[in-house]
């Protein structure tokens, strides 16, 4: 044996044993480096969470209002009317409010023509073609129930009526307005059997913005 072998059995390896220095040191640099990265990691964390940030004075946004159209009102066959016209009587009205606005508008009140601005007459519901001798110049003597002589009188809803915005549910409403026209005691009786048009209303009094909207179909009135 060698002296070289003599000193190597005294340290219990053998000759072809050699340690690999490099690799041991190598594996050394990463769990240090690992360590060292996770300290500077943990550091950079609590750093920032420990950055106040403020706000420049004067910071804002930009926003806008939406434009205001005015509200649809028209005729409609459907749902029918359950009180029908007679001389000296009342009957409903049926309608369609439609909305183009993009939110609900709550319509609170009705202005009026006068009570001599009358209804046309048509043979049918489909109001096209007109009623020989029952027309707004005959007169066809149907009018607006508590319309007055004077023309734009405001008329309170019993209840409002809020139509949903443009292109929603209830968008248009459908109102059943119940007794709310009338027929006087003259008139003509060219007038028996008939649909009617109504005046145009002169106006609303109503509101846009957030609200509950009223469910279609929707019963009403106005009481005087």
């Amino acid at each position: 044996m060698s002296l070289r072998d003599s000193k190597n059995a005294l340290r219990g390896r053998r000759p072809e044993g050699r340690l690999n220095t490099s690799s041991v040191t190598s594996r050394k640099l990463k769990v240090v480096a690992a360590v060292t990265g996770a300290l500077l990691a943990g550091g950079t964390a609590f750093a920032a969470t420990n950055w106040i940030v403020g706000l420049s004075a004067g910071s804002s946004g930009e926003a806008q209002s939406a434009t205001v159209s005015n509200l649809t009102i028209a005729a409609t066959a459907a749902p029918a009317a359950s009180n029908v016209l007679y001389p000296g009587g009342n009957g409903d009205v049926v309608l369609t409010i439609t909305n183009p606005n993009p939110y609900p508008v709550t319509i609170t009140a009705v202005n009026l023509p006068t009570n001599t601005t009358y209804a046309t007459g048509y043979t049918t519901s489909a109001l096209t073609t007109t009623q020989t001798g029952c027309l707004a110049s005959s007169p066809s003597d149907v009018i607006w129930n508590y319309s007055t002589a004077t023309s734009g009188t405001s008329h309170t809803l019993t209840t409002a009526l809020t139509v949903a915005a443009s292109g929603q549910p209830n968008d248009p409403l459908t109102v059943t307005l119940t007794n709310d026209a009338s027929m006087t005691s003259g008139a003509p009786t060219a007038c028996e059997n008939t649909y009617f048009s109504m005046p145009s209303l002169t106006g609303v009094t109503a509101t846009g913005g957030a609200a509950t909207v009223t469910t279609s179909p929707a019963t009403d009135s106005w009481t005087s």
